[in-house]
């Protein structure tokens, strides 16, 4: 078998394990808006939530029922345009297969209660939530909506999306809590937290660690920071105060993600070697994050 079907057969069973994943991911989603969700009424975030606010207005005020599928791809239309342009064409395929069949399993799926328990709704929907999306940001894809625009933010533009994400969502549970009670909207606030914070504990691609790196192997450990995650280094001399001797300080700040693959290698190559990692709130610069596909 020559090298580029191995590569083609390769490219084969990891787009099939995205695509087996996406899919499910879309299903648990869609059990989550027809349980937590509809059937606590709650509102989420982003296009999800303003697709579920139309619906519930549509509902309410015309008396028409409005499904799901067609409000959220038409406001999903600017977020994937964006993807495609400056994030990555086969990342926004399988972004888009996500939103597609979201909706379909929402459509197809009754609503249900499974507790009259607000605060139970909003906890374990947040934490159901919060699971489906880390699925689809594991294997290169997202669910879509304000997703796209938090990863292009980041990715491209060095910002964190957060406060203005946060401050649309607050507009819509405005809304949401003029047009059907304020209990619900205060509900809201709290699955959307939680399911921020689970995601935050869950995912942690887009969050960086600094590494202090006391060895005796500084070339050998700089090299492998680069191989094994695209960072580069810096060296700083260093001298131990009881015994006054000369080390060298490897500082490179690192994806958390790689965090567990990098410390045990580091103990591999200096078994001496003291690290200290620490949570990076910011950086400034250039920082390298792998390219979307």
């Amino acid at each position: 078998m020559s090298e580029k079907q191995t590569r083609i057969i390769s490219t084969l069973k990891r787009d099939t394990i995205r695509l087996i994943v996406v899919l499910l991911a879309a299903f648990l989603m869609a059990v989550n808006i027809q349980t937590f969700i509809n059937g606590g009424g709650l509102i989420p975030g982003g296009a999800q939530g303003l697709t579920i606010v139309i619906q519930r207005a549509a509902a309410k005020y015309c008396g028409i029922q409005i499904a799901y599928t067609p409000i959220n791809i038409i406001l999903n239309a600017i977020p994937v345009y964006i993807g495609f342009r400056y994030i990555g064409k086969k990342f926004t395929l399988f972004s888009m297969i996500m939103v597609i069949f979201n909706g379909f399993f929402v459509d197809l799926i009754p609503v249900m209660t499974v507790t009259h328990d607000s605060l139970l709704v909003a906890v374990f929907g947040g934490i159901l939530n919060s699971i489906a999306i880390t699925m689809c940001l594991e294997v290169d894809a997202t669910s879509g909506g304000t997703d796209f625009i938090s990863i292009f933010l980041s990715q491209k533009k060095g910002m964190d999306a957060f406060p203005i994400i946060l401050g649309g969502n607050v507009v819509l549970l405005t809304i949401a809590g003029f047009m059907f009670g304020w209990d619900k909207a205060l509900y809201s606030i709290i699955y959307q937290y939680v399911s921020t914070q689970a995601l935050h504990m869950l995912y942690k691609t887009y969050q960086q660690r600094t590494l202090f790196i006391i060895t005796d192997m500084p070339d050998e450990v700089c090299a492998m920071i680069y191989a094994e995650c695209g960072h580069g280094a810096t060296l700083i001399d260093g001298e131990g105060s009881f015994a006054h001797k000369n080390k060298k300080i490897v500082y490179s700040i690192v994806s958390a993600s790689d965090i567990r693959k990098l410390i045990p290698k580091i103990k591999s190559l200096d078994p001496n070697a003291f690290i200290n990692s620490i949570r990076t709130e910011e950086i400034m610069g250039n920082f390298y994050m792998k390219p979307r596909d």
